[in-house]
């Protein structure tokens, strides 16, 4: 009784509202949303996250993602000195008896104004494969879209734009730009239009520790918009601790730590504070990191805005 519950809350909300994933660690891992962050260090980039949603409540959200990033030599210039990466992204996310994987190859050019200021534009083009399997489900009137169990393959792409200086970041990103539809399910479903605003600010508290605010916003053209505004404290770029809030949703606390300088860790919890939560409260995300970046023993905070 609860899945067939939870089916049709989340069915209305696969129709209506946010169809993708949501992270609550998403400031650490900027390139599984925005293709503008391709190759945007000077290193390979290799991220990995599992999002465990709604724990004990049965056939809630199950989500992550794997992603590679690298950048491409090129002629530099003083002026408008244009770099180019590329990025490969899998993501796979599961909601009750349906689930949706998308693969997807990113291109994005770099333009530099001069050392620390810098504009990336981004695309991603792939294809995203959605399934349903009605063997779980027992119900005593037969519906022939329920027992029509199957996948839909269709083509993906979005579109990312991002600014940043050594203080601050600006993104932008328009995902499920071809909007295909779901023809063995219904005429009138689709892969609906969604934006996605986001931002942080770099704060140097000492030598050691400097403190970074971020916001994010998601529009989807039938759903509520999402808000996610949070505070993250790092210590030298060795380890960072943050809390955060989602509006209508849940109150958010994360913690990464470097286990070397090519490795690190993140957790995070979100405590539900939606109607969910009279069914499942705890929410929780870990995260594991490669890179080939050669850390910044100069500098007295690394490099916050894109670790």
């Amino acid at each position: 009784m609860r899945t067939l519950l939870l089916l049709f809350l989340l069915s209305s909300s696969v129709s209506y509202g946010q169809q993708l994933a949501q992270y609550s660690q998403w400031s650490w891992h900027q390139f599984a949303q925005n293709p503008a962050h391709a190759g945007i260090k000077q290193c390979v980039d290799i991220h990995s996250l599992y999002r465990m949603q709604w724990v004990g409540f049965e056939g809630a959200p199950r989500s992550g993602f794997l992603t590679l990033s690298v950048p491409l030599s090129s002629r530099r210039r003083r002026f408008l000195s244009a770099r180019h990466g590329l990025g490969l992204k899998f993501e796979t996310d599961r909601i009750g008896q349906f689930s949706v994987q998308r693969f997807n190859v990113a291109y994005a050019g770099h333009f530099n104004f001069n050392k620390t200021d810098r504009l990336s534009l981004g695309l991603y083009g792939g294809v995203v494969q959605t399934g349903y399997d009605a063997s779980s489900i027992t119900s005593g009137m037969p519906d022939p879209i329920l027992e029509n169990q199957g996948s839909f393959l269709a083509p993906d792409a979005s579109f990312g734009a991002w600014y940043n200086t050594e203080q601050f970041y600006v993104g932008l990103v328009m995902q499920n730009l071809i909007g295909s539809r779901w023809k063995n399910i219904s005429e009138d479903s689709k892969y609906q239009f969604h934006t996605l605003v986001n931002g942080g600010y770099l704060l140097p508290i000492d030598n050691n520790w400097s403190l970074l605010p971020t916001l994010q916003m998601k529009f989807a053209a039938r759903g509520k918009t999402a808000i996610d505004i949070a505070t993250h404290f790092d210590y030298r770029n060795q380890f960072s601790l943050g809390l955060g809030f989602r509006n209508s949703d849940a109150l958010m606390v994360f913690a990464q730590v470097k286990i070397k300088d090519q490795l690190s860790i993140g957790y995070s919890f979100d405590y539900t504070i939606s109607d969910i939560q009279l069914a499942a409260q705890n929410t929780h995300e870990v995260s594991l990191r490669f890179t080939t970046c050669k850390p910044d023993r100069t500098s007295r905070t690394g490099c916050t805005l894109f670790d």
